[in-house]
């Protein structure tokens, strides 16, 4: 394929491929050359030029495919346009001459069809050039066109599309000849003709002025007759043709008018135009008034459905402005046409009338019109509701009866209303809750207008107004409630009029289904209500007999609607219920048959509405119910069912008595009992399946049945992919509600009418149920599939034979109804038995089943033979046999070699594929080849495209399920599929749709094997893209949408090879296609591309718009070019309706944020803010300018400007703008996550911006403030929501950075009115409870974030949350009647949560010291931290003690709430055993019935509330104030809260202390516990805080350290925690919770020892009792000890973060190959020194026994700790590592705590204490071998480890040989080491022996003495070179001091005399001491000063010395000389001292 990318066409090359690769190579090189040309060198092209025009007229008479000639066709024209346009001409001519020519053979066709494609591509592209021949051209294709078959004729079409589109206002001398040729082929019998007619029509409207004036009306006719049997395309195509000509016709887009003498037509001409066809057709007037006067007048459907998508189209074309400023017009002559009773002639006309007229307003209102507009047309349409109301209700009460209204004129008004009401209530759920204005608006009274026409006479009209209420309910929750009210009581109040009962029970039912889409529900009270209605209305229901059905009805009805509130309402009516139940239903069977012998028909009919009814209700509870389904349950239901099952029997009978009159009735009451029995378990009424199952076969098989619609029944039983065979009708499209009423029968649409119940169901739609025989026939083959599988097998056998007797029997139409309800049937119970794994019974259940499911695959209905090929595939799926498999697919070979006709090849080629799909591939390969030969041979047979096409599409079922299998099959089928795609014609686009699937199943079967680089791969990689080539080619959307679904497989698995630069401008343009399968392939294919490629898919979308000035251009090309491709994406979101396709759009954009947003950060800033800005009108007027705010006015009045100047948005709606929130939300967490830490830092952001061109978030502030503001104050509550979250996310993310400008202030000071003001509305009297939930959690983080210093501005938004706090305190005495309970329970919780967390800020802030070790606060609270030190700084404001005094006026009341909030958590999470024990009203804060709701509210605050009363605890000190109400500022909600009421008085301050104690601990305890809680770590940090408060207090400490028990639990689930818990800030609050338990142990030990010792006198302490763990046995148990659990708990922290502590672990990897691996971070470092810490306080709450049994474990823990901690670089002082110097001070600290425990010291374990000791001290000597593998490094810390243990321990610990020896020995090495600081260490730990007791001392004097003098001595000849070793001598020097005198008084002497020669040997004479360094004079100056102070102590030694020594003496006398001089020199030069000497004096004092 290479070598076709030439200039020139490769001949030689060409020449030696065979026919088909030819095709293929000429392919490739022009779809080369249409690259190449346009960016050739000109004079390139022209010298080639002659020979690329005699190759393409080469090809051009070589018989070219389709997708060839247009793409030669194109080349040909773009050559002569690039090069020399001259000998244009002569090609015109060439072309002309081969469309003339006489050769009629069907080899001739492709060359006559390739002319006719060049001659159209020529005159398009050179245009007015060939001026001069284009008379000739045309008439000469128009001549041709009179001869042509259907493809020259489509071909012909195109190109004179194509000439008009060239030559523009030229071709007007042929306009009218075109016109003429093109009406014929209008309505050609070929539909791709009428398609490319109507779109040369549509070109020929641009200039051909007549078309919309004078021939306007034949124009429509004819398009009228063009709908006629029609399919999609073609009335998508006409519709377009129509609509533009009406809409030019009505605003003429250029002004020709006057030229021709024309005018435009009125709004009303046009629509009496469209209502002429709608009501007539495309006849003419004669026919239409003969039809009339026959009576047999009927429009078909195609042509209503055609002309209702024509007016979309025409107020499409002329905009929404003009729509907004017309719609009352139109609205009126729509609903003229609706009331046209030639339009609702039958109930199926009437329903699709309905349809088309409400498609009409929602696809125009809906799309075009803004919010605003929306409103108004809202008040239109209301407006016309009440006059059509008014009218009727003046008719009705006119008493002459001549002006009487007639039935008709109600059934007239009825659609009117149905029409209005569906479209009103659609646009008030779409306005959601921006649509408040609507309902305050006085003029309209829109409920008032609405509710009036539940009195309607008509039963459409009532439901329709119910619908309408149902859809208010949802949009306005806040309505729900007050409409319910305001039906219940006019329903009481009219009970005795059957309309008021039917329409009011129907609003009522509707009401409540809405309760479904509101998260906020409604009072529970309200089910009572509801309840109490449906009682009366049953029970009064035979008092009045006129009114007997409409109360029966409407009381069941209510009952139905009750059961959707779910079970938590249900439940306490069910047994009323239950009782209503057995009332309906004769007590047995006997009474049955004494029933049938009494009443009349009116006594039967209203017997049975009420059964079926009652069965509706059942229904209705076992569906949303579920839970309360018990066995018992059930049983009570069967007892009526079993009734109701009798009764089908006798239903005949009474038909036969009672005639047709009640016939409707029993078809309901059927259907019912289909419904019911198929929701329940079958085994629950086996006994009843005898009379079922023969009154099933009769309704599937018998001759009263009716059809039913196919589309209902028969997809569900197909295959999803299968439905692609049927066409696009069973396609998602746009026009599917209307569209689906051409398919199936007569049956029509469904509507609300046909079944009342339906009101209560949940969807967002309005229901349409099927008429009842037409869903009886549905239900019954669904519980025929259920049934089945539990019946017998000689059952099944005799059923299925009757099926196939009773098939025999019939003919004509009966016989394929029957077909297809029997075969429904059994792919229904095949489906059953598949999914439930069952087998379907022996070969004589087999047999009939298979001859029902072949004769249905041979069946001419299409629809039946994809539903019999997926039964037959799941029969072979179900017989599980592989013999029967092979049996299977042998008949299908045979059938398909035999016959010949196309319904039996289509039928057996799918069956071939489903069998592949459920089989898994009928495994053998060679089955495979044989597979896949047979489709491959009916995949060419182009006599019957019908056939192509099913093969193909079984192909590609084969291609996907063969997977790998396939592989030896692809390269020939990518040649048999590209063969075809380039020779099959474009009319059978079918075809090319399977042939799109195969490619699509071959790019997936190879998969990333696309990416190799061979050339087998290579040639499939090619042949790939070429297909691709062709379908994007394609002119009909669903290939092209295939194609693109091609690309996309492809660019997943080889990217490299999908070139974007032509993908994404090919998916731009799609964007805004009328065909939604296009769109949401384009879509789908651009979701992927972003999560790439986002940033180059942006370029190649914006450099599409710049290179192609169209001249339609979309507004989406405009959007693009202003805002790229994300804002038009922005666009074509708000416009969509579809759901799937608004998930992929915002996908995208959220792909295409995360890869592009940080580095385009003000472009998507920007873009969501005009998002924001682009609603209809201005923000929400929320007044910022009240007294309060004072001078920040400015500030807020930023926000308050009025409706931006229009972007490139307009009136967006709300939902768009939500997202658009969420957007700026994910750019901030994208910007934290991946971006700058200059995002988030102002002083950085701004450095950065002046050396470099970047962006950063943090400038963009004001920005993202003023969109959370817009949000935060919007109409729309959910944009409420969204703003507030964003507000939230921006004060958390931005609190902490400081303003560069203002030092000491942050950034988000100056939006502090801003912020205020965003608040405000949510505290509003009418707020939702969700908003002002989400305000209160905003307030918390404001306040409790601390950028606001002054105490003065924070009150206003304190305020809000007091004001909040008032309503809290009101309680249950002022109950919100808007909604449910649980929305009460959760503002509550929110009021409550706010305030903990602002509490639990003030005291951290005012009590910094007592910091707690967990960084991580709670939920909300992430600010904390940062903020703390601005809370520091100004004490005297916000910050500390000032945000305190702000709570402390709150404090009490808050406090009983948090412990009532805190005791219904309690109640609300005990296990389900409990509930008997719960109270019966509920708790503090909820209701009992509510309870279920309330719960997660309470999941999601109790934490903050649980630590804020720990904290207030903590303040309290536990001290019970006088809690009385009079201290209080407001009044307190009158419930418990802490204590039960009624023992209130009896409880004493140190009960009620210890209940709350145990609350606080019971819940934390409870919840660390919990296995759910691994995502919920600010909940833990919470728990551990407040624990940790508790414990700092006495009282529980206590409490704690009494109770072993609770201490050892809360140990154990601390010890779970420390394991399941991986934060470092959770394991340090662990273990300082440990340690406060320990504490609260060891105080109690402490207490008893001593008032043990108090009580024993003091003579007797020896005999003290043993306390403490252990007890004489020394004995710890695990699980009961609580040292044991320390140990455990401690032992697991050490193991963890040191493993080589583990002999186990020691030698593994993870252990690590001992010192060198050690890397701790701080974190780690500071667990390890807790739990040391923690070890070392063991000892002093045990026993002497007990103490005796863990130290072994203590001291191996503490000595394994050193020795890992020794082998690192660090430590004491010898540098490295500052997190390890943390853990070596712990470690000698808890070894001092250790030695010094009084256990040691103790009579009972002395003995055992001193041994194990001596034990531990050997090791401790051990770790100075050398010959250990891990040599010690930090010596420092060793000595000072041996020092501890000299001076702590007993001296019979440390003086038993040889560890005294060996000590000495530690030393005196220490002695010889070369680093000055371990010698400076170890004399001053020498200095500590020296003085310490004795026993200790005096060897070690004597051992080390000697080696110091001798150390000293030696500093004469080698002076300290650096202030370390100077500190080294001086170190020794004060050793050796305090060994003098540590010596007798009579040795001293001689010490002395050793001593004051070392001190004089530091000294320097005069000229040694002005060249010394400095450390050398330093030790002079200090020499002379120690001199000077112990000469004159010991006078007489020193006396004696010099006497002896002259030169010593001369020595000393020369430096005292010196330093006399020198201080006397700096007396005299005072003035200017030594700038150093201050420092050096200060460093002096310090050591």
């Amino acid at each position: 394929m290479e070598r076709a990318h030439s200039l020139l066409l490769n001949e030689e090359a060409c020449s030696q491929l065979g026919e088909h690769q030819r095709a293929e190579f000429v392919f490739e090189w022009l779809r080369f050359l249409k690259k190449l040309l346009p960016a050739a060198d000109r004079a390139d092209v022209k010298k080639n030029q002659k020979c690329l025009v005699e190759q393409l007229t080469g090809i051009l008479i070589g018989s070219p495919g389709p997708p060839t000639r247009w793409l030669l066709a194109h080349c040909l024209a773009l050559l002569y346009r690039v090069g020399d346009s001259l000998t244009s001409s002569h090609t015109v001519d060439r072309c002309n001459d081969i469309i003339r020519s006489k050769d009629d053979s069907p080899s001739y066709l492709p060359t006559r069809l390739a002319a006719i494609a060049c001659l159209g591509a020529l005159y398009e592209q050179l245009g007015r050039l060939l001026v001069n021949t284009f008379k000739e051209t045309l008439a000469n294709l128009l001549k041709a066109i009179k001869s042509a078959e259907s493809q020259g004729r489509y071909e012909i079409m195109l190109s004179v599309e194509k000439i008009l589109r060239g030559l523009g206002v030229s071709a007007v001398p042929c306009h009218r000849d075109i016109y003429k040729a093109t009406r014929a082929c209008l309505t050609d019998r070929s539909m791709a003709v009428r398609c490319a007619a109507a779109k040369c029509l549509l070109e020929l409207q641009r200039e051909a002025v007549f078309l919309w004036t004078s021939e306007l009306e034949n124009v429509a006719t004819l398009c009228f007759r063009a709908f006629e049997s029609s399919n999609y395309d073609v009335r998508v195509a006409i519709s377009k043709l129509l609509g533009t000509l009406l809409a030019t016709a009505v605003e003429p887009k250029q002004p020709t008018a006057h030229r021709q003498g024309s005018r435009r037509s009125s709004l009303e001409e046009v629509m009496d135009l469209l209502t002429g066809g709608f009501l007539r057709g495309g006849a003419g007037f004669l026919r239409a008034s003969g039809d009339k006067l026959k009576g047999t007048s009927s429009v078909s459907k195609d042509i209503r459905i055609g002309i209702t998508q024509s007016c979309v189209v025409f107020v499409s074309c002329l905009g929404g402005v003009w729509l907004e400023a017309n719609f009352s017009a139109l609205l009126v002559l729509l609903m003229e046409l609706v009331s046209q009773t030639r339009a609702t002639q039958t109930p199926a006309d009437a329903v699709c009338c309905r349809r088309c007229i409400s498609f009409i307003l929602r696809a125009t209102l809906g799309s075009l019109l803004g919010e605003k507009a929306q409103i108004a047309a809202a008040k239109e349409i209301c407006l016309a509701i009440g006059k059509q109301k008014r009218a009727v209700d003046a008719a009705m009460c006119d008493g002459n009866v001549e002006t009487r209204v007639t039935t008709t004129d109600v059934a007239a008004s009825q659609h009117v209303l149905v029409c209005a009401l569906l479209e009103l209530g659609s646009l008030v759920q779409g306005l959601a809750s921006t649509a408040a204005s609507l309902l305050t608006d006085t003029s309209t009274a829109l409920l008032d207008t609405v509710i009036s026409v539940l009195l309607h006479p008509s039963v459409s009209a009532r439901l329709a107004a119910a619908w309408c209420l149902r859809c208010v309910a949802v949009a306005l929750p806040s309505q729900g409630a007050v409409l319910l009210d305001r039906c219940a009581e006019r329903l009481n109040a009219l009970k005795s009029c059957p309309e008021a009962v039917a329409g009011y029970s129907s609003a009522i039912a509707a009401l409540l289904g809405a309760v479904q889409h509101c998260p906020l529900g409604i009072p529970h009270t309200k089910g009572n209500v509801v309840m109490g209605l449906a009682e009366d209305l049953l029970r009064s229901a035979t008092q009045n007999s006129r009114i007997s059905i409409q109360r029966t009805q409407a009381g069941w009805l209510l009952l139905s609607s009750l059961n959707t509130l779910g079970p938590a309402v249900v439940e306490h009516h069910l047994p009323r219920m239950l009782v209503l139940w057995r009332c309906a239903f004769p007590p047995s069977i006997r009474d049955l048959d004494m029933e049938l012998r009494r009443g009349d028909h009116f006594t039967w009919q209203v017997t049975l509405e009420g059964r079926a009814g009652a069965l509706c209700a059942m229904k209705s509870l076992v569906i949303h119910c579920r839970d309360l389904l018990t066995d018992d349950v059930i049983g009570r239901l069967l007892t009526p069912l079993a009734c109701a099952v009798a009764l089908l029997t006798k239903v005949p009978t009474l038909i036969k008595s009672y005639g047709n009159l009640i016939k409707n009735t029993s078809v309901v009451f059927r259907l019912r009992v289909y419904e019911i029995l198929a929701l329940l378990p079958p085994k629950t009424y086996e006994e009843s399946f005898g009379i079922v199952l023969k009154q099933l076969v009769t309704d599937i098989t018998g001759p009263e049945n009716v059809v039913c619609s196919e589309l209902t029944l028969l997809p569900p039983l197909c295959h999803s992919d299968d439905l692609a065979l049927l066409g696009p009708a069973l396609q998602d499209m746009d026009q599917h509600y209307i569209e689906e009423q051409l398919q199936g029968s007569s049956v029509g649409g469904g509507t609300l009418e046909y079944d009342t119940f339906t009101i209560c169901v949940k969807c967002q739609d309005v229901p349409a149920p099927l008429p009842p025989p037409a869903a009886l026939t549905t239900a019954a083959i669904q519980l025929f599939g259920v049934i089945f599988p539990h019946i017998i097998v000689p059952l099944r056998t005799q059923i299925l034979e009757q099926f196939t007797e009773s098939l025999k029997q019939l003919k004509g139409v009966r016989q394929q109804t029957v077909q297809t309800h029997v075969t429904a049937a059994l792919c229904s119970v095949l489906k059953h038995l598949g999914s439930s794994r069952v087998g379907l019974g022996p070969e004589e259940v087999r047999k009939p089943a298979l001859g029902l499911l072949v004769g249905a695959l041979e069946s001419s209905n299409p629809l039946l033979r994809c539903m019999a090929a997926e039964g037959l595939s799941r029969l072979v799926q179900v017989v599980n046999d592989p013999a029967f498999t092979v049996s299977m697919t042998l008949v299908s070979f045979d059938k398909l070699k035999t016959a010949r006709d196309a319904v039996t090849r289509t039928g057996h080629a799918l069956a071939l594929g489903s069998l592949y799909r459920y089989v898994g591939g009928i495994s053998s390969p060679q089955h495979l080849s044989a597979c896949v030969g047979i489709l491959f041979t009916l995949s060419q047979d182009s006599t019957s495209p019908e056939v192509q096409r099913w093969a193909l599409h079984s192909l590609s079922m084969v291609i996907d399920h063969a997977g790998p299998l396939y592989h030896g099959h692809v390269e020939a089928s990518f040649t048999l599929v590209l063969r075809l795609l380039l020779s099959i014609p474009p009319t059978h686009v079918e075809v090319h749709q399977s042939l799109g699937r195969c490619l699509n199943a071959l790019v997936t079967t190879l998969g990333p094997d696309l990416q190799g680089e061979g050339q087998s791969v290579s040639a499939l990689r090619t042949s790939c893209l070429v297909g691709c080539a062709v379908m994007q080619d394609s002119p009909d959307c669903l290939v092209e949408a295939q194609a693109i679904s091609c690309l996309q497989q492809l660019h997943m698995f080889a990217p490299r090879h999908v070139n974007l630069a032509s993908l994404v401008p090919s998916l731009c343009v799609n964007l805004c296609s009328s065909y939604l399968s296009l769109r949401r392939a384009v879509v789908a294919c651009l979701r992927q591309l972003a999560q790439k490629e986002a940033l180059e898919v942006s370029e190649h979308a914006v450099a599409l718009v710049k290179e192609l000035p169209r001249r339609d251009n979309t507004h989406l090309d405009v959007t693009i070019k202003e805002v790229g491709l994300e804002g038009a994406l922005f666009s074509l979101l708000d416009r969509e309706s579809d759901p799937r396709l608004c998930q992929d759009i915002q996908e995208t954009l959220v792909h295409m944020m995360s890869s592009i947003a940080t580095g385009k950060l003000a472009h998507w800033l920007k873009l969501c803010k005009d998002v924001l800005s682009a609603s209809a009108e201005s923000t929400a007027p929320v007044e910022t300018n009240q007294e309060e705010e004072g001078e920040r006015d400015d500030d807020a009045s930023v926000f308050h400007t009025t409706s931006e100047s229009s972007g490139p948005f307009t009136n967006l709606r709300w939902s768009t703008r939500v997202f658009a929130v969420e957007c700026v939300c994910r750019i901030i967490a994208l910007c934290e996550s991946h971006g700058h830490p200059a995002h988030f830092d102002m002083a950085l952001a701004q450095e950065h911006r002046l050396h470099e061109s970047t962006d950063f978030l943090v400038l963009h502030l004001a920005a993202l403030i003023r969109m959370a503001f817009m949000a935060a104050t919007d109409h729309s509550d959910k944009l409420r929501l969204s703003g507030l979250q964003t507000l939230l996310v921006i004060i958390r993310k931005f609190a902490a950075i400081p303003e560069p400008e203002f030092p000491g202030h942050v950034i988000l000071e100056q939006y502090q009115a801003n912020v205020g003001a965003a608040l405000r509305p949510a505290f509003t009297a009418d707020a939702p409870p969700d908003v002002t939930a989400k305000a209160c959690q905003v307030c918390s983080a404001w306040i409790a974030s601390g950028v606001v210093s002054d105490l003065r501005d924070l009150r206003r938004v304190h305020q809000l949350l007091a004001s909040s706090l008032v309503k809290v305190q009101a309680g249950k005495e002022v109950p919100s009647q808007l909604y449910n309970e649980g929305t009460s329970t959760m503002e509550t919780l929110a009021v409550l949560k706010a305030w903990a967390e602002v509490y639990i800020v003030a005291v951290q802030s005012s009590s910094r010291p007592r910091e707690s070790p967990i960084p991580g606060p709670g939920p909300g609270r992430q600010g904390e931290q940062a903020a703390s030190p601005l809370l520091e700084e100004d004490c005297g404001g916000a910050g500390g003690p000032g945000l305190l005094t702000l709570v402390q006026t709150d404090l009490a009341t808050l406090s009983r709430l948090w412990l009532a909030a805190l005791q219904d958590y309690v109640l609300l999470t005990l296990p389900q055993d409990y509930s008997a024990q719960l109270p019966a009203t509920g708790g503090t804060f909820y209701t009992a019935e509510t309870a279920e709701q309330a719960r997660p509210h309470y999941c999601s605050s109790w934490a903050p509330i649980l630590h804020a009363t720990a904290l207030w605890l903590n303040s309290t000190g536990f001290i019970m104030v006088d809690d009385s109400p009079a201290n209080l500022s407001r009044p307190v909600t009158p419930t418990s809260m802490g204590q039960s009421t009624s023992l209130a008085s009896v409880k004493s301050p140190e009960d009620i202390s210890s209940d709350r104690l145990h609350l606080i601990l019971g819940i934390s305890v409870e919840f660390l516990c919990s296995p759910h809680s691994h995502d919920q770590m600010e909940n833990i940090s919470s728990c551990l805080q407040a624990l940790q408060a508790l414990l700092e207090v006495s009282w529980p400490r206590s409490k704690v350290g009494n109770d072993q028990v609770l201490s050892v639990e809360l140990l154990s689930v601390l010890h779970r925690l420390i394991v399941t818990r991986e934060a470092p800030g959770v394991q340090l609050a662990v273990l300082e919770l440990v340690r406060q338990v320990v504490c609260a142990a060891q105080e109690h030990v402490k207490e008893k020892r001593h008032s043990a010792e108090v009580d024993d006198g003091a003579a007797e302490k020896e005999t003290v009792p043993e306390f403490g763990e252990g007890r004489d046995t020394g004995g710890l148990v695990p699980g009961r000890s609580l040292v044991f659990g320390a140990l455990e708990l401690c032992l697991c922290v050490l193991v963890r973060k040191l493993p080589q502590l583990s002999p186990k672990l020691a030698g593994s990897p993870s252990g690590g190959q001992g010192g060198s691996s050690l890397s701790l971070s701080d974190s780690d470092c500071r667990q390890v020194a807790a739990a040391l810490a923690i070890l070392s306080d063991l000892p002093s709450i045990c026993s002497p026994d007990g103490s005796v049994s863990i130290l072994p474990t203590l001291m191996y823990l503490l000595m394994g700790v050193l020795r890992e901690l020794v082998q690192q670089p660090c430590g004491g002082g010898a540098g490295g590592g500052e997190a390890l110097g943390l853990v070596v001070p712990a470690a000698l600290q808890a070894l001092r705590a250790v030695l010094s425990s009084p256990m040691s010291r103790s009579e009972k374990s002395r003995g055992a204490w001193a041994h194990l000791l001596r034990c531990a001290l050997n090791t401790l000597l051990d770790f100075w071998d050398s010959d250990k593998p891990n040599p010690v490094v930090d010596e420092v810390s060793l000595l000072t480890a041996l020092t501890i243990f000299l001076l702590t321990a007993s001296p019979e610990v440390t003086t038993a040989q040889p560890l005294q020896t060996r000590c000495i020995d530690k030393f005196k090495a220490s002695l010889e080491s070369k680093d000055p600081v371990v010698l400076s260490r170890s004399y001053q730990l020498m200095m500590s022996v020296f003085q310490s007791k004795t026993g200790v001392a005096v060897p070690f004097i004597q051992g080390l003495g000697s080696c110091v003098v001798g150390h000293l001595q030696g500093v004469e000849r080698r002076r300290p070179q650096s202030s370390k070793e100077l500190q080294a001598i001086q170190d020794g020097v004060r050793a050796l001091e305090s060994l003098v005198f540590a010596a007798d008084e009579m040795h001293r002497p001689q010490l002395v005399a050793i001593l004051l020669p070392i001190l004089i040997s530091f000294l320097l004479d005069e000229n040694a001491l002005s060249s010394a360094p400095a450390p050398a004079r330093t030790l002079h100056e200090s020499a002379l000063q120690d001199l000077m102070r112990i000469g004159p102590q010991h006078s007489s030694v020193f006396k004696a010395l010099m006497a002896s020594s002259p030169h010593m003496k001369a020595r000393l006398e020369a430096a005292v000389k010196g330093n006399q001089e020198s201080v006397n020199a700096k007396a005299t030069q005072l003035q200017v001292p030594s700038k150093t000497s201050p420092s050096i004096q200060l460093k002096t004092n310090f050591l």
